[in-house]
């Protein structure tokens, strides 16, 4: 009996249920309420801030949007006159493409060694003796420069020579009524002039002659026989024509 009072006792009320559960029920909406009223609170708090950065994120935004549509309306009429400019070049012939860098030191290369290549190409086509060694291009080019030199100095002397007999023609023109000592001192001179002025026309067509024959490759060929005339010959008197036995013969004649 003492225990099942004790249980009894132990065991709560259904008035004391009532009243916890009231007790529970008033505190649970205090609760949610004042939850609320701090969520309510701290996000009053914060939205100041986040309204900042928002507005700024917008400005950034439109800032950028912006400048993107003055790049654009920038590079419209430019493109556009470009394209004009460049296609009315190509109609009047004028367009040009820009070579890519380093091309012209290749290209300046390449021609320099297709040059080369050339002149080995035609000095080892000339013909030489047996005893002597093929041309070489350094040897081809003195003989050229030396043929040059020729031909401007026999030009020059022409020139005077063709001015003298002319300023001879003239004074025995007017010179009428002199003696015939006068006379055929003019006359020797002027006949001196033409004949130095016609061996320079003849030493200046040889001259012309071996710088075509080099150029076709058959320069260092006698005229008469066909044989090599020689290499050392050549250097020595480059605008010989025959070899030496058939110059001695010439000679001779």
């Amino acid at each position: 009996a003492a225990q099942k009072a004790a249980q009894k006792a132990a065991q709560p009320s259904p008035a004391r249920k009532a009243a916890a559960k009231k007790g529970a029920a008033r505190k649970g909406p205090a609760k949610k309420a004042a939850a609320k009223k701090g969520a309510a609170r701290k996000s009053a708090q914060r939205s100041p801030a986040k309204k900042a950065a928002a507005r700024k994120a917008a400005a950034r935004k439109a800032a950028a949007k912006k400048a993107v549509a003055k790049k654009a309306a920038a590079s419209k009429p430019r493109g556009r006159a470009n394209k004009a400019a460049s296609s009315i070049a190509r109609r009047l012939g004028l367009h040009r493409r820009h070579p890519a860098p380093g091309t012209g030191a290749k290209k300046a290369t390449a021609k320099k060694a297709a040059k080369k290549a050339a002149a080995k190409k035609v000095a080892s086509r000339l013909a030489v003796r047996e005893t002597e060694s093929p041309w070489t291009p350094r040897e081809l080019r003195e003989v050229r420069r030396a043929l040059q030199g020729d031909a401007e100095r026999l030009r020059g002397e022409i020139s005077v020579a063709d001015r003298d007999v002319q300023t001879l023609m003239r004074d025995h023109g007017e010179g009428a009524g002199n003696d015939q000592a006068d006379v055929g001192s003019n006359t020797f001179e002027r006949d001196h002039e033409m004949a130095i002025a016609a061996q320079h026309r003849h030493m200046l067509q040889q001259v012309e002659r071996a710088l075509s024959r080099i150029k076709a490759g058959t320069y260092g060929v006698c005229e008469r026989c066909g044989n090599p005339i020689g290499k050392m010959r050549l250097m020595a008197f480059p605008r010989a024509t025959l070899c030496v036995t058939c110059k001695q013969l010439e000679e001779r004649r």
